[in-house]
This record gives C-alpha cells, structure tokens and sequence, in this order.
C-alpha cells in the first residue's frame, strides 16, 4: 500500500507526532510519500527530522513558477477536471479564511502533486490539519488522484469551521480523523449528521522509546510546563499562581519548555514578579531534551484555556510524572482526577495554585500509584503502533473502531 501524506511545513519541532505516525506506517508495511508546501530550509533541532526533510518532497521548493508549469501540463492531460478544481476552490475562497488568489495557487500546488502522481501513484493521499492541506487534498481527488483524508488537531480548526468549509472538506473525504472524542464532537457541529459517520477518532500516539518510565524525580524537582509560547497556553496564568508558591516556598522553580510570540511578554511578567532566578525559558527543544526535562521535573503543569489534546500530557504521562491542567478540549478524557493528575478550572490562578501545593506534598506512595496509572492509561491509549494500525485499516477499507 502507497499513501501519500501532505502537510503545510514538515518537519517541524512541533509535528514530531505526524513523524511517529509516518515512521510506525512504514515498519507496518505503508510505504509512504511525504509531501509538504514548505519547510525544505527550515532550522531543525532534531536528528530525525533532518532526515525526515531529505526524505520529503516540497511543491514550492522550485518557486512559483515550477506550480504554473504544473498548471499548465495538468490542462494538457484533463482541462475539465482543471476547471471543476478552480470552481471547488473559488467556492472555498468565499467567506474563507484566505482570500480567493490563495485558493487559486491551492489549485497550483494540487497540480503539483498530480505531477508527482504520475510517477509515483499512491492509493490514497493523508492530510495533516483541516486548513490549506485539507483543500488542496480535495482539489487533488477532482484532479482525478485518489482518495484523500484529512487529520484535524487544533481548536483554532473548530474555531474557523464554517470558513474551513468542512462539510464540502468531509463530503469528499473517504474519512476525517479526529485525535480525540471531543475534537470529533466539534466536527460534528459542523457538518449535517449524514457526514458524521465519516469522523473517526485516532489518537495522537508515541513510540517505545517515551513509554521508558522516568527515575524519580530529584529532590530539588520543581514544575515544567512545555508548549509554544502563546496565548492559548496559559502562561501568565501559570506565572501568577508559581509566584503565589514561591513567597512560600522560596527554593522552588519552574521550567517554560518553548518559544513564541508571548515570549517577551512572558519575559517581563517574570521580571515584575521577581521570578528571573527561579523560572527558565528553554527555547525549542529536540525530543530528548523533552525527555531529559521530563526525568528532571516533578510535575506537569498545562493551564491552557483552549486545546485539542496536547501530545506533552501524554509524554509526560508515558514517563510516569503527574499531570496538572485543565477541563478543556479532549483534555479529560486521558487526565484523571485523583487517578493519574489533577483537573481545574481554565484561567483560575488560585485553583492552579492549590493543584501545584497539592502535588508537591503528595505522599511518595500515591504519587507512586499516580505514576504507575498513568503509564498504564497512556499505552492503552497513545501507543503508536495501535494507533496507526486503526490508519492502516481505514487507509485500505476505510473501517476502523472509532
């Protein structure tokens, strides 16, 4: 079996789960094409995804000109079915989230893959987010490829739905994945209910390799919080309730695993609570140094207002550390309470305070029982293997348990 799978950069710090998901594919017998609009010179700080970016073939690598060129020979081999991709992606331009000339330069890069096809047939073609990829996916099917799906992660997807369009998206899909029960619910929403069989709900998985439980962690382990810094996050949120702890208990510390836009926010807010010495910005880290800040913290902290299900909670579950985060998005469905973390209101300070005091003075024999449930409950849901075998088996029949 060939797939196809399409993603908008690749690699990236922030998709090693579409690598995992690629790699688990391969050693299942899929040989896969991955293809990508960018990320071609893209800085990387992990080892495999340097070889993941040899391995990867980039529609705008050869500039704007190499996808009129593609135009051009995909109107020699079927203009119909040309003209019936730019109507479909004139069509999606209206109330879209990009303006009509990006839909037009969709149909480029669709054609661009359609070269590609040509030498290298695949039997179906993956999508990794419901955005651009989704579409350009479908313009793909109309240019007479094959069957597509298409993978949806984030809330700003769910957010965006109506001008996604994702009942023309799921309509022309063989299936839609899902990465959890609520991300699929607000699929639902959005499409009329004949479409909703389509949606299927595969996790986000790990490998063997963060499944190695983690040593205990040092006596002077303090908070680690990992993700891109920005809004959504919750940081300051974080910051306020870690300043509250730290008047108390002033050898403690935290970690802020990422980078982003809020970073210079971020920064100040450090400084005006007087927290430079006791919290660290990492910057973009590489999956072993995840790993490695992992084995040296003694809890997760995620206080995010608005989430799919973050991949940090289940690697951080899968090594064996508790979790503290929110009831958002998909987030209860593999977070506990009083099993393997704690659970409290998005945006209250106080609440995560206590959480964070709560953990701190736990018992070593229920932080014990709370590392070894949440092992377990990560494997039964997040390893990789189980997961793409539900791809493998909806890649060829298209049936799979949801």
């Amino acid at each position: 079996m060939r797939v196809a799978y399409l993603i908008n950069q690749y690699p990236k710090v922030s998709h090693s789960f579409i690598r995992r998901e690629i790699l688990a594919l391969e050693r299942q017998g899929v040989d896969v094409h991955r293809m990508a609009l960018r990320g071609w010179d893209a800085p990387l700080v992990d080892d495999e995804d340097v070889g993941e970016q040899a391995r990867t073939s980039y529609t705008l690598r050869d500039g704007v000109g190499a996808l009129v060129g593609s135009v051009w020979r995909q109107l020699r081999r079927d203009s119909g079915a040309l003209w019936r991709a730019v109507r479909a992606a004139s069509a999606m331009s209206r109330n879209g989230v990009r303006p009509w000339p990006y839909h037009m330069v969709y149909v480029g890069h669709a054609c661009r893959i359609m070269d590609w096809l040509q030498d290298e047939p695949a039997d179906h073609l993956q999508a990794h987010f419901g955005t651009n990829t989704a579409e350009i996916a479908l313009l793909v099917k109309l240019l007479g490829g094959p069957s597509y799906s298409f993978t949806v992660h984030g809330m700003d997807e769910a957010d965006n739905a109506q001008r996604l369009h994702f009942q023309r998206k799921i309509g022309g899909a063989r299936f839609v994945v899902a990465i959890s029960g609520f991300s699929r619910s607000q699929l639902m929403r959005h499409v009329t209910p004949d479409l909703w069989d389509k949606i299927k709900v595969v996790h986000c998985g790990l490998d063997d390799v963060a499944f190695a439980p983690a040593p205990p962690p040092p006596d002077d382990a303090g908070f680690l919080c990992i993700g891109r810094l920005s809004p959504e996050k919750g940081h300051l949120i974080l910051l306020d309730a870690f300043a509250a702890m730290h008047r108390e208990r002033p050898d403690l510390h935290l970690v802020l695993a990422g980078d982003g836009d809020m970073r210079p926010e971020i920064e100040d807010r450090i400084a005006q609570l007087a927290l430079a010495g006791s919290v660290r910005i990492t910057g973009w880290i590489s999956a072993d140094q995840v790993r490695e800040e992992l084995a040296a913290c003694h809890t997760l902290v995620q206080p995010s207002f608005i989430e799919g299900l973050p991949v940090v909670i289940m690697e951080a579950m899968a090594a064996g550390r508790p979790v503290i985060s929110t009831y958002v998005g998909g987030i209860a469905e593999l977070v506990l309470p009083g099993q393997t973390g704690w659970l409290v209101a998005a945006g209250d300070a106080e609440a995560l305070k206590l959480a964070m005091q709560e953990a701190l003075d736990l018992p070593e024999d229920q932080r014990d029982r709370i590392s070894t449930a949440s092992r377990q409950r990560a494997r039964e849901r997040h390893h990789i293997d189980r997961e793409a075998a539900k791809l493998r088996a909806l890649y060829s029949d298209g049936k799979t348990e949801a």
